[in-house]
C-alpha cells in the first residue's frame, strides 16, 4: 500500500529541457540560433484548446466583460481570440513539461498561485 508521502507531485519525474533536447537529437551536441527579428509579442488572459489526431490547437486572447444594456441582465464575457498556435503532440508535451517546471520554480520562490479568484480577493468582495 502506497504511503501519502510516496505520491509523486505533478512534474516530479519530468526531465530538464536540456536532457530532453539531447534525447531528441540522438545525444548529439546541437547549436541553436534564435532569430527574433520578426517576433511579435501579444498578451493573453485566456486560452482555449482543441485537438485532432495529429495536432493541438491553442487559441490565445482576451476575456473582457461587456456590461448588459439592462441592469437586471447578467454581464457577458467575450473571449476575443488574437492568436492561434498549432503544435504536434510531441511539441505540445514538451511545452506542458516546460510550463510545469517554470510554474513550479516560480511557486518555490514566491509562493503558491491561488487559482480560486474568490480566495485571492481581499475582504471577500
Amino acid at each position: 500500500m502506497a504511503n501519502q508521502n510516496d505520491e509523486k507531485k505533478p512534474g516530479e519525474n519530468e526531465k530538464p529541457v536540456e536532457e530532453q533536447a539531447r534525447e531528441q537529437t540522438g545525444q548529439r551536441q546541437v547549436r541553436l540560433h534564435v532569430d527574433e527579428r520578426e517576433m511579435r509579442t501579444s498578451y493573453a488572459n485566456a486560452f482555449r484548446t482543441n485537438g485532432s489526431a495529429e495536432e493541438v490547437m491553442l487559441d490565445f486572447g482576451l476575456n473582457t466583460v461587456v456590461p448588459s444594456a439592462q441592469q437586471k441582465d447578467q454581464p457577458e464575457i467575450v473571449f476575443k481570440v488574437n492568436d492561434r498556435v498549432i503544435l504536434n503532440y510531441y511539441s505540445a508535451k514538451r511545452l506542458a513539461i516546460t510550463l510545469s517546471q517554470l510554474i513550479r520554480r516560480h511557486e518555490e520562490q514566491f509562493g503558491e498561485l491561488e487559482m480560486d479568484v474568490a480566495k485571492r480577493r481581499k475582504n471577500g468582495l
